[in-house]
């Protein structure tokens, strides 16, 4: 039996990335044509519908920007939608679509909410369904769950036409991007993928919160006896939907994607699953269409997926090995505690990886119940920037920052002048793309020290020792990486948590897309310059190992230590070593 588990858990992770992998080329392309302007299969309907968009908005499409107006033009777009969301939040209990009268929230829950959700961190301090009203969930959180995934994917395309172009001034129009992006790419998938969540369960609806009788009773901390439940309703399928394609992550339920309302079979479970790599996957093709070499594209793709799937497999054996402390009274099997018994353990390991690997933070299973080894896979995931596809767009810019720091390093070691896709790489195209690469893990670095540092930060531990300080590590690694996921032993709804993590949320999200869109303007000035014999072949399977190991060099360098006093030493005291 415990064979035919394993096989039939292999064969689903083997699924999942031949799925993904067949369907990279198509989305990937058509992304590309659709912000070169080209028509694609869904114009005749969208075109009539951008045209109108552009003219009540004042968007002039053939308008383009420099880097510093694409960058003005994001931050005071995001900026209002912090704003918007913030008044939403602290009005909530004033609007309609309320039907269980929840109050506003809290000054700084409201803060840190905002900016998770503008951020597209989607970190969650509340309970879903006991603290959201539907229009809050419909008005405030779905809206933003749509416009920040197109922020990043729109940053990502300015820095693909950096490469592309040459000896340029401009990297496209900010407010064309996003449009086109929320119009062709994101409505269109998340309404087909609403429907399916739809035939599978997965509820949609205005209605009243439902009443249910128990089976038996029960006596409350009260003293009350309880012999009914409620049962939250709401428009679930459309959140979940753009959740999952936008990497954005924000649950509809506190138990997220284990509640049966979001995520009801294992069917359910793997199409989430592929939904979350779908577009960021997809995007490393547009990146190789748009520049016109496609095996840099998939150069960049192997990358990513060299480090994903060895992360699979880490967790897997981690989680399948079990709790040795179990094992020693007499108690065999994979750790199951904290786990969806019906997706199993293939997809709950599947769904745990991809989630911390894509910046997406959705959760099928609790990671503060992962075994150490395994809660360090999807902890480091994260670390490591957000390249192992990543969020949409935010995984691709920063893994081509990681490329281009690569051919930097190579170049020095050869005494060649380092080149990427034709265009030279400088002192300025290295100091955006290593504020790129850092800005996060300083931030996760400083965050963690003054919250261990501090009465406020140690207040919040439910869980003394390293599995403490792996509860604050992760949970700052979430917010400055984007990624909105938690070891739920750390209580972060405090007034000190709520506004760290939130800067920690601002300062990762924001200053690596500038630094990007920066890089994008010095890029696109340059000149070509085409291959020669001393060009480092960029597309190859020497340099797709060598980005690999950069990756992981820089990730280690940086965080070993914060991982040996948490998860590392975890896993040896639980197994017994002194």
């Amino acid at each position: 039996m415990q064979n035919a588990g394993i096989f039939f858990d292999v064969a689903e992770i083997a699924s999942f990335l031949v799925i993904l992998t067949l369907l990279v080329k198509p989305l990937g392309v058509y992304m590309a044509r659709v912000f070169e302007g080209e028509k694609v299969l869904l114009s005749p309907v969208i075109s009539p519908i951008e045209r109108l968009i552009c003219r009540i908005a004042g968007i002039r499409r053939d308008d383009e920007m420099d880097w510093k107006q694409y960058a003005l033009s994001m931050l005071v777009f995001n900026a209002l939608g912090i704003a918007v969301l913030l008044a939403i939040l602290l009005l909530q209990g004033m609007l309609p679509l309320n039907p269980q009268h929840l109050p506003a929230f809290s000054w700084d829950l409201a803060i840190n909410t905002a900016v998770s959700f503008v951020s597209n961190t989607n970190w969650q301090a509340y309970g879903g369904e006991s603290a959201a009203s539907y229009a809050t969930q419909m008005a405030g959180l779905t809206v933003q769950n749509f416009l920040s995934a197109s922020t990043g994917i729109a940053v990502a395309i300015a820095l693909i036409r950096g490469f592309a172009r040459r000896s340029a001034q401009t990297i496209g129009n900010f407010w064309l991007d996003i449009t086109r992006c929320a119009l062709y790419v994101l409505l269109p998938l998340a309404f087909v993928f609403s429907i399916f969540l739809v035939s599978q369960g997965v509820i949609q609806n205005f209605s009243q919160p439902v009443k249910a009788s128990l089976v038996e009773q029960y006596h409350s901390s009260e003293e009350k006896v309880v012999s009914e439940q409620i049962i939250p309703m709401g428009p679930v399928a459309s959140q979940e939907a753009i959740k999952m394609l936008g990497t954005n992550g924000g649950g509809y339920f506190n138990a997220n994607s284990a509640h049966p309302f979001e995520n009801p079979t294992p069917l359910t479970n793997f199409f989430e699953i592929l939904m979350m790599a779908l577009i960021a996957a997809s995007l490393t093709a547009t990146f190789g269409y748009m520049v016109g070499d496609s095996k840099q594209g998939w150069a960049i793709y192997t990358a990513m997926m060299i480090i994903f799937i060895a992360a699979i497999g880490i967790l897997y054996w981690a989680e399948a090995s079990g709790n040795p402390i179990l094992h020693g009274l007499g108690a065999y099997g994979p750790s199951m505690e904290g786990k969806e018994v019906r997706m199993g353990l293939g997809g709950t390991t599947l769904f745990s990886a991809t989630t911390t690997a894509e910046s997406c933070g959705a959760v099928n299973a609790m990671h503060d119940s992962l075994t150490p080894v395994g809660g360090m896979v999807s902890m480091t995931l994260m670390l490591l920037g957000e390249v192992v596809l990543g969020g949409v767009g935010s995984g691709l810019y920063t893994m081509l920052a990681f490329a281009i720091t690569a051919v930097f390093i190579a170049g020095l070691m050869i005494g060649r002048t380092p080149e990427y896709l034709g265009k030279k790489i400088e002192v300025f195209e290295i100091w955006s793309s290593m504020t790129t690469i850092l800005s996060a893990g300083i931030v996760v670095l400083v965050t963690v020290a003054i919250a261990l540092s501090t009465e406020a930060g140690l207040s919040s531990i439910m869980n003394p020792g390293a599995h403490g300080l792996s509860e604050i590590l992760y949970a700052y690694a979430s917010a400055a990486n984007n990624n909105g996921s938690a070891f739920a032993g750390l209580n972060a709804n405090t007034v000190f948590y709520n506004l760290t993590t939130a800067a920690a949320m601002l300062v990762g999200r924001f200053v690596p897309a500038v630094a990007v869109l920066a890089l994008s303007g010095s890029l696109v000035k340059k000149k070509y310059i085409p291959p020669s014999a001393g060009t480092l072949p960029t597309h190859q399977t020497a340099f797709v190992l060598w980005l690999v190991i950069v990756v992981m060099i820089v990730g280690a360098l940086t965080y070993f230590p914060a991982l040996s006093l948490g998860p590392i030493i975890e896993h040896i005291i639980m197994n017994g070593v002194r």
